[in-house]
């Protein structure tokens, strides 16, 4: 596990999923530039409380940080290249907007 915390745009509303049993949590995806200008790509995912109501009270393109264990990863765009990315389970969540 990596402890992180990553800054960026929204893409997209956050939205509110049904996990097992009555159990709920929120999905996000952040936009985040990296120290070399390139643009990376956080998929955020949030189980508590706090930080499901603060990513819920965010629309897109509203700046946002947050912090929890980040996950490292590839995936392959539609060109076939390949492009990090990120997953990162929130434990909390700030920004200006909310």
């Amino acid at each position: 596990m990596i402890d992180g915390l990553i800054a960026g745009r929204l893409i997209g509303d956050p939205e509110r999923r049904q996990g097992k049993g009555d159990s709920t949590y929120v999905v996000a995806r952040v936009r985040a530039q990296s120290s070399e200008n390139e643009h990376l790509m956080v998929n955020l995912i949030a189980f508590d409380d706090l930080p499901c109501t603060v990513l819920l009270a965010l629309r897109d393109g509203d700046s946002v940080a947050a912090a929890g264990s980040l996950n490292p990863k590839v995936w392959t765009d539609k060109q076939g290249n390949t492009k990090p990315a990120l997953d990162l389970v929130a434990h909390r969540v700030v920004s200006t907007a909310s």
